[in-house]
Parts: structure tokens; sequence; C-alpha cells
């Protein structure tokens, strides 16, 4: 009688739905065994901010069966932005490849640098991805997500390694950033020290970690080249993302050039906003909805043929926005149960004692696990820092180290974290489920966090002052 075939660890992955049930159910029943707490917060430039020191018990809100579920439906109301945002996305990217632009001007670059640099390509688009996350931030990138598809089945690749470009890169040049306004900039604000300062050492990780992952990407690439039984994206739709024709038959027309401007256009137009007047996902999912209607004007489409499109684009990224909300609903339940806030002070408070540099790496870690509470890197900012900057100078920590630790600590574990919004809906856009996510992505995340446990140490050895 033979053996039972051992499953690997991946295949014991459950299915993103039934993995993000089972944190809704642990998170109610924490609810009922940790004490609730919260901190006090006011609102400061339109937005709810944590007041440092002010964290407390409160009385005890466990919730119950009926509220767990009521908290699925308070999380799409909750998610309400992100949710549009998905679709506004999938609408206009849907609008723009029905036009013949995206395949047309990936083919012709493609075709221009030939299949030869397909490597090279990867690596820079890796890089050029990474960049956006550095420079224009998380959310706001969303919409390009697919132009990485595209690009990907253009060079003999899949959709895996489309998200290893794009959501990946976004990801981890947002998580380092070192002009990251969210973590970077609130931790500077709430340690007193100039805004961005340390940006060197920060850069430098940061262009280490993409690094990584552009050599990553490429590996992965020529494993599944060689074998394509070894790709992560078997069975997955690429209706849209593929090109139809011979790479040399491929060039622009002048409709082409035209809706390529648009697209253009109405990207500076998002960046000018969010860059001068502080614009967000409302108005970023205004922008990408306006662009959609202009491009489909252009391209000479009917009333009726847009919509169509319209619709068919909104059935292929739907099951991403119903993600979007039903992970939301995990910290809706977290908030019902006043659990969060109780969740990052004890584990700040747990550092107390430890030695030097294990302290560091201990309050790295700390954060990995309150990131998969507390998705928000201001929010957890707001809630961790004022108890993490004062412990780690009782410690012999800089507050430039203890501010990369928490940094590393959120913007790492960004790569896998369930509750993260937009991690989910970019990957939706790349029609990568999230559990195949996590068996291609969890390597890298490893090597990062060790690569970057190693600057925190060295920043601890040079005691990293304000620059």
């Amino acid at each position: 009688m033979s053996e039972p075939i051992k499953k690997k660890w991946y295949e014991r992955i459950p299915h993103p739905v039934v993995m993000l049930f089972a944190i809704i159910v642990l998170a109610a029943i924490l609810s009922h065994i940790l004490p609730a707490g919260a901190y006090e917060r006011a609102v400061v430039d339109g937005r709810e901010r944590v007041i440092p020191g002010t964290y407390q018990t409160i009385e005890s809100t466990p919730v119950g069966l009926i509220k767990m579920f009521t908290a699925m439906p308070l999380g799409y109301k909750t998610a309400a932005e992100i949710i549009f945002i998905v679709l506004a996305s999938g609408v206009m990217f849907g609008v723009l490849e029905k036009s013949g632009m995206i395949e047309n001007t990936v083919g012709t670059i493609v075709k221009k640098m030939g299949l030869k640099r397909k490597y090279f390509i990867v690596v820079m688009m890796t890089f050029i991805f990474g960049m956006a996350g550095v420079m224009i931030g998380y959310e706001n990138n969303i919409a390009i997500v697919p132009i990485a598809a595209v690009i990907s089945l253009a060079l003999g690749g899949d959709l895996m390694l489309a998200a290893g470009i794009s959501v990946g890169a976004i990801t981890v040049g947002f998580g380092l950033s070192p002009i990251n306004p969210y973590t970077v900039g609130t931790g500077h604000k709430i340690a007193e020290l100039p805004l961005f300062s340390g940006a060197v050492l920060r850069g430098f990780l940061c262009l280490v970690g993409l690094s990584i992952l552009a050599y990553y990407n490429v590996r992965y690439f020529k494993k599944i080249n060689a074998d394509r039984s070894k790709s992560l994206s078997h069975g997955l739709n690429t209706d849209g993302f593929s090109l139809s024709k011979p790479l040399e038959e491929y060039k622009l027309s002048k409709n082409n050039w035209l809706i390529l401007s648009i697209f253009i256009l109405g990207i500076l137009i998002m960046l000018y906003g969010v860059f001068v007047f502080h614009w967000y996902l409302n108005e970023v999912s205004a922008i990408f909805t306006m662009i959609a209607i202009v491009a489909g004007v252009a391209s000479g489409m009917s009333g009726t043929e847009f919509s169509e499109t319209a619709f068919k684009s909104i059935s292929v990224v739907a099951p991403g926005a119903f993600m979007v909300g039903y992970a939301t609903s995990i910290k809706v339940v977290m908030e019902m149960g006043n659990i969060s806030d109780t969740i990052a002070f004890s584990l700040a408070s747990a550092l107390n004692g430890l030695p030097l540099y294990g302290s560091a790496v201990a309050m790295s870690l700390s954060q990995c696990v309150i990131n998969l509470f507390i998705p928000s890197g201001s929010g957890q900012a707001l809630a961790t820092l004022p108890i993490m900057i004062p412990l780690g100078e009782l410690l012999g920590l800089t507050r430039q180290s203890t501010i990369l630790a928490f940094q590393i600590g959120d913007g790492v574990t960004n790569l896998f974290n369930p509750t993260l919004g937009g991690l989910i809906a970019m990957l939706s856009l790349c029609r990568v489920p999230f559990d195949r996510w996590l068996r291609f992505i969890f390597p890298v995340v490893g090597i990062i966090l060790v690569v970057a446990w190693v600057f925190l140490l060295f920043s601890v050895y040079i005691k990293w002052g304000p620059f």
C-alpha cells in the first residue's frame, strides 16, 4: 500500500475567503479574552488622529455572533472608497484596452527593445513600479497595475510575474520609502525629528529591497521559462492582457497616440492634485472615471459599446472589490471589540527589559504583528510610537532607529497583510488569488526582512542620529 503524498506547506493555505473568515472569527473570540482599551482621538486636518499617551482600559465590548456577521456589511461601508477605486480602475483599463492603445503601446515597446532584453525589462519595470511606490503612494498606483500584466505576458511571463513586478515593487517601494509621509513623516513628527531626516540610510535600504525583488522576479521568470509547470498562474484568466498578433506587426496609430496622451495627461493631473491639493481616493477615482469617458469618446465608442465594456470590466474586478470589503470586516470586528489599541499597547509594553540589539529586532517584529491588526501606517504610528520612542530611549535606542524598526515592521509585512485593502485591490487587478500570492512572496519577504534587520542593527551600532 502506497503512503499518502505529503502536502507542501503552501498547499495547506486555505482559500482567501476561508482564511479571512477565520481571522474575523479569531478577532471576535479575542474580544471576549482581551481587555478592551482605547486611545483618545481628535480630528486633525480632517482626519482622526490618536492622542499620544492616552491609552486606558474601558468597559468590555465583546463581539457576539450577530455583531460578527453585522461587521461584514459594515466592512464594505468602511472600504467604499477603495472598492470604488478598484471598479473605476477596472473600467478605465477596460476602455483603454478595448481601444487597442495598451496592447499596441506595449507591443511596440517590446518590439523595439527586443525579447533578448526581456530580463532587463523585468528589472527595469520592477524599479519603475517601485519608484512609483516611493514617490506617489500606495492606493494611488492601483490603476497602473494591469499594465504590468500586459507587459509580463508580452515577454512570455505570467500573471504572477506581473504581480511581482507591480504589486510587489509598489509595496516594497512604498513600505521602505525614505519619504513615506504616513510612516516616516508621522514618526518624525511624533519624535520631534527633522522631517524625512536619515533619508540616505533609508534610501539605500529601499534600493536594496527593490534589487532583491528584481532578482527574485527574474529568477522566477527564468524558472517558468525553463518549465511552464512551475508557473503559479495556471488556470488564471488572461483575457484582455495577452497580445493578439506577432510583435513585428505592432505600431502606434494616430488614435493610439491620442488616447495615450489622454491617459498620461489624466495621470499628471492626478499627481498634481495628490501633491498640491492632497487629493485622496475619491478624487483619484474621479480622474480615472473621466479618463475612461474621454478615452471612450476619442476611440469612437458608442454609448452601448462603452457600457458593455464597462460592465465586462467590472465583472473581472468584482471578486477583488468583494475581497477588499471582506478583509475590512476584520478591522470592524476589532473596533467593535475595542481590542486594536489593546494589542498595540500590550506588544509595545512587552519589549521592556530586552537587551539593546534584541530589543531593536523585537520592536520590528512586534510592529509586524500590530500591522495585521492596524494596517494603516499613520494609525499604527500614532498608536505605538508614543510608547516605542521613550521605551527605545530607555533601552538605548536612538529615535531614528526606533522609527526604522517601526517602518520595517509595517512596510515589509504589507506584502502579505490580508487586512490591507490596497494589496487585495492590486492583486485583484492582476487576477492573482491571495493564497497563490502568498506562495510566491513569502520567500522574498523573509529575505528582505533579514536584510532590513541588518540595516536596523547597523543603525543601532552607529547610534544613528537625526541625519
